[in-house]
C-alpha cells in the first residue's frame, strides 16, 4: 500500500508567450492550477491543469475546500478508484468546467506518482503505441494577422519539418476566410495538412455556407464550428460537407464524446486532459474514438499530450503552442517535425520549482 499522506494545490500565472486571438476570445494569461501529493513511502507526484484567465480561483477552491482532504488516506494506486470517488463526491457540480479542471489536476499528480513509483514514462505507462507525434502549428494562424504573416509563419513553420498548419476562421465577410486560406494553399502547395478553427463562433446554417466555400482549399478539419452543446448541428454539418469536423476541445465528460461519437458528428476527436477531466477519463476518450475509427489530435498541453499522443494508436497530431517554457528547465523534444516522448518516469516534465515560486499567486 502507498498511502497518500499530503495532498496541497496553488495556482500560478504563467505570461502568454504571444498575442493569440480568435473569433471568440483573446487568451490573457495561463493560470495555472498544480497539485503535489506524497505518500508515506517517500512518493511524489506533481499534476495540473490550466484556464485562460478566468475560473482558476475557483478551481483552487474546490481542491483545497472539497477534493484534496478526501484523497489523504487513499491509496495512489487505486487510480480509477481515487477518480470515481472525487467525481462522485462533486456530483453537484458535475459535468462542468470547474470540476473537470480539478479533477485533472489531482490526476494527472496520481499518475505522475504512478510514473515515478514505477520508473515508468507516462507514454508507455498509458500504452506505449509510440515514442514520437507530428506536429502541426497553430501560432502562425491567429485571427488577427494578415495574409502575408499568416504565409510567413507557415513557410517558416514548415521549413522546420511540422507538416501541418492551422488557421482561425470567423471573420465578418465568409470571403475573407475564404480569400485567407486560397492565399495560404497557394503559397504552400497541395501536400500541407491546413486546419481552421472558427472556435465556436457560428451557426449551423453559417457553418454549413462556409464549410462549401472552403472546400476547394481541401482542409485536414473544420475546428469546433459551433457551440460545443449543438450536437445536432454539428451532426447536420457533418453530414453536408467533405471536410472533416474537430471536435472536443470544449467538452468535459466521456459522455459527450460518445454522443458525438455515436451520431457521425465528429471526424476528428480533440480531447483535452485538462478540460475532461485528466488522464484516467482522456485515455477512455481516446478508446472510445479508436472504436470509431476516429482520429485522435488534442487541444494545447503539448507538454502533456505529446506523451497521451504517443500512448494511444490512433493520434495523427499534437498542437505546436508551447506554454510552459517560463517554468520548466526544458522544452519538448522534437526531431524532423515530430515531438518526441520523454523518457523520464512519470509525465516527464522538468519543472522549474524556483521560477513556478516566482509565478506564485495562491
Amino acid at each position: 500500500m502507498s498511502t497518500i499522506t499530503r495532498a496541497t494545490a496553488y495556482l500560478v500565472d504563467i505570461p502568454v508567450e504571444t498575442v493569440r486571438t480568435d473569433a471568440s476570445q483573446s487568451f490573457l494569461k495561463q493560470e495555472t492550477i498544480f497539485v503535489e501529493l506524497t505518500t508515506d513511502d517517500g512518493g511524489t507526484g506533481r499534476g495540473y491543469s490550466y484556464t485562460i484567465g478566468t475560473g482558476g480561483s475557483a478551481v483552487l477552491a474546490l481542491l483545497t475546500d472539497y477534493l484534496l482532504p478526501r484523497l489523504v488516506g487513499r491509496d495512489a494506486r487505486d487510480v480509477e478508484a481515487i477518480w470515481r470517488d472525487l467525481y462522485s463526491a462533486t456530483r453537484a457540480t458535475a459535468v462542468g468546467a470547474i470540476t473537470s479542471l480539478a479533477l485533472a489536476a489531482v490526476d494527472t499528480a496520481v499518475w505522475d506518482w504512478r510514473g515515478q513509483h514505477t520508473g515508468l514514462p507516462l507514454w508507455r505507462l498509458a500504452g506505449g503505441a509510440k515514442d514520437r507525434i507530428p506536429l502541426y502549428d497553430t501560432e502562425v494562424g491567429w485571427l488577427h494577422l494578415s495574409i502575408d504573416e499568416i504565409i510567413e509563419g507557415a513557410k517558416a513553420a514548415l521549413a522546420a519539418g511540422l507538416t501541418g498548419v492551422k488557421v482561425k476562421i470567423g471573420k465578418p465577410s465568409p470571403a475573407e476566410d475564404v480569400e485567407r486560406l486560397t492565399a495560404l494553399r497557394a503559397a504552400v502547395g497541395p501536400d500541407v495538412d491546413l486546419m481552421v478553427d472558427a472556435n465556436q463562433s457560428l451557426t449551423a446554417a453559417e457553418a454549413i455556407r462556409r464549410a462549401r466555400l472552403l472546400e476547394p482549399v481541401d482542409l485536414f478539419w473544420l475546428e469546433e464550428p459551433l457551440p460545443a452543446d449543438d450536437v445536432a448541428g454539428h451532426e447536420r454539418l457533418a453530414r453536408s460537407t467533405t471536410i472533416p469536423i474537430a471536435v472536443g476541445e470544449s467538452m468535459y465528460s466521456i459522455g459527450h464524446f460518445a454522443e458525438y461519437l455515436a451520431r457521425g458528428a465528429a471526424g476528428i476527436v480533440q480531447v483535452d486532459v485538462a478540460r475532461v477531466g485528466g488522464i484516467t477519463p482522456w485515455l477512455k476518450v481516446a478508446h472510445l474514438a479508436e472504436a470509431h475509427n476516429v482520429l485522435v489530435c488534442p487541444h494545447f498541453l503539448m507538454e502533456l499530450h505529446v506523451s497521451l499522443c504517443a500512448a494511444v494508436p490512433n493520434s495523427r497530431y499534437l498542437e505546436h503552442i508551447p506554454q510552459l517554457r517560463a517554468v520548466t528547465h526544458e522544452e519538448v523534444g522534437i526531431v524532423d517535425g515530430h515531438a518526441l516522448a520523454p523518457a523520464s518516469p512519470g509525465l516527464g516534465i522538468d519543472w522549474d520549482l524556483d521560477a513556478i515560486d516566482n509565478l506564485r499567486v495562491a
